[in-house]
């Protein structure tokens, strides 16, 4: 408690019950958080500045405390009231400016030797506790208004830009627009005799395949199979992409031609000619 002992020392002719060695050290607390008192009251009075001594008349009535803080930045001040109230000090403690309040009930008795009040070595007692109930209920409720006020007044950060966009896109376009004959169907090879199966075995193999296999990819030469086949006329150029399975309307080959004269001839003839 480094501080404590000089400041206790330097009023202890102003001592004169337990709750005024409780206020002393409630100011050394703040004093170790970069507060300093600018006076005792409600109101400010003239040519005030900020100081690490406790003010003239700050016990004046041992039953109201009242003392006003400043942070040394001057970010906020703060409104220090201690009521006493059966053996108990009540602290009241407000931000003017943010209209933020904090409060805490310490049992005097707790923290404080009465008959040791000129003996510095012996009137605090529980110290640890008083220190954790002070810090926790007094000032650390004022240090988070500060931390967001201070990650309010910074700059928006986007995040996750969007990367810029490519020079031949255009929004108005889905999908975006690309220049007529840079993208091509990605159609596999016909002729790959290890192609069947494929997608059966990986899922990710991008149209390797199934598990029917394609007279095209068997390797075995066959004669070119027309879709056109059984229909009175030939389907438009790229209606089957090469490779596709498909199954033609007719039997596989040529067209199929008008019919024969020697299949039905008329009654009578016999000419191999005709």
């Amino acid at each position: 408690m480094a501080g404590l002992e000089l400041l206790y020392s330097s009023v202890a002719q102003d001592i004169a019950c337990p709750q005024d060695s409780l206020v002393c050290y409630l100011h050394w607390k703040l004093l170790t958080h970069d507060y300093r008192c600018l006076g005792a009251g409600d109101q400010p009075g003239t040519n005030e500045k900020k100081s690490e001594m406790l003010p003239s008349g700050w016990n004046a009535d041992k039953d109201l405390y009242t003392l006003r803080y400043r942070l040394k930045d001057d970010s906020h001040d703060l409104l220090v009231k201690g009521i006493m109230m059966d053996g108990s000090m009540i602290l009241n403690v407000m931000d003017p400016k943010s209209q933020k309040v904090a409060d805490l009930t310490l049992k005097v008795t707790d923290y404080i030797n009465p008959e040791n009040l000129a003996d510095f070595d012996k009137v605090y007692k529980n110290t640890d506790e008083l220190q954790t109930q002070v810090v926790h209920h007094i000032i650390s409720p004022f240090e988070a208004t500060k931390e967001r006020v201070s990650v309010k007044e910074e700059p928006k950060r986007e995040r996750n830009p969007s990367p810029p966009n490519p020079p031949d896109h255009d929004p108005l376009w889905i999908p975006p627009r690309h220049p007529h004959g840079s993208r091509q169907p990605n159609w596999p090879d016909p002729l790959g005799p290890f192609a069947v199966g494929g997608d059966d075995l990986d899922p990710f193999g991008h149209r390797r395949g199934g598990m029917i296999s394609d007279p095209l990819r068997s390797g075995i030469p066959n004669p070119i199979i027309d879709p056109s086949s059984g229909l009175p006329s030939r389907l438009p150029p790229g209606a089957v992409p090469p490779g596709a399975r498909f199954d033609p309307f007719g039997p596989p080959g040529a067209s199929r031609g008008g019919p024969n004269p020697d299949h039905l001839p008329p009654p009578g003839y016999d000419d191999m000619f005709m």
